[in-house]
């Protein structure tokens, strides 16, 4: 469920971020993303910011300690965490401001290559020494036999949302965004994700299969596995649209289309 963006910042929160960072001297609202109650373009005197929040009390604050918690290991893949404060009933991360736009998702887009040279450098990245959920724990209601699960177990790290929103393309590369959900698991499920939302912006699922061969944890993506995994996704994503969130519905669309094309292959 998409959290509610506010469109200015409250008062406590801006005594919140001059605390720290000194007097704010402009604001803008930033509108992509899903997960934040607060995203805002925030200027000092002397540096830009990127901050998002959620109240404390939020169903989903925990993602903001998680991506405080991350931020030391992906330092190159992703802005820089400035500082997190959890004070007067918020939760508050200020990254550095990144120019740069989404990464285009469609068929033969220049920045798919960009985008999987990034995620190889992620695929190198040291399990973080913090708790993480791992991958079988989160699709654990969505297989059929619990000994499926095993197929998805790993100590990869794992980004797992792919959204293009995610993907910001730079000046100095492919920098990924919103690490509230980073998991630990085969290291084949990243690729696997990400070619969910390549479907959902025109690719077949032959074509995005074989993008994402261009990781090599895919060649260790036991077929079984990838089937099982198929199933989950269509289940994942058939739930969220029926909950009513339109921007689902084309996530629904390619989960399906996958999972179809997974059980015909031979």
């Amino acid at each position: 469920m998409p959290t509610p963006r506010l469109t200015e910042l409250p008062d406590t929160v801006m005594r919140l971020i001059e605390k720290v960072s000194g007097p704010v001297v402009d604001v803008g609202t930033i509108n992509a993303g899903l997960n934040s109650a607060i995203a805002a373009h925030v200027r000092t005197a002397d540096r830009s910011l990127f901050v998002k929040g959620l109240p404390r009390d939020h169903l989903r604050v925990w993602t903001q300690k998680r991506e405080a918690q991350i931020s030391p290991y992906v330092r190159g893949i992703a802005p820089e965490l400035l500082w997190h404060i959890e004070e007067d009933g918020w939760s508050i991360l200020g990254f550095e401001y990144v120019d740069g736009g989404h990464a285009d998702y469609t068929p033969d887009s220049p920045d798919l290559p960009a985008v999987m040279t990034t995620m190889l450098r992620l695929a190198e990245v040291p399990t973080p020494s913090v708790e993480l959920k791992s991958m079988p724990h989160r699709l654990r209601t969505y297989v059929d036999d619990p000994t499926d699960l095993s197929w998805f177990a790993g100590n990869s790290l794992l980004h797992t949302e792919w959204n293009p929103h995610n993907v910001l393309m730079t000046g100095r590369g492919v920098l990924f965004v919103d690490w509230g959900w980073a998991s630990t698991g085969a290291a084949w499920i990243d690729p696997a994700l990400w070619l969910l939302w390549l479907i959902a912006h025109g690719h077949t699922p032959d074509q995005a299969e074989s993008v994402a061969a261009t990781h090599p944890a895919w060649e260790l993506a036991p077929a079984t596995g990838l089937n099982v995994f198929a199933q989950a996704q269509d289940r994942i994503w058939t739930s969220i649209a029926g909950s009513g969130d339109e921007w689902a519905r084309p996530m629904r669309r390619a989960a399906h289309a996958w999972h179809e094309h997974r059980f015909r292959m031979p």
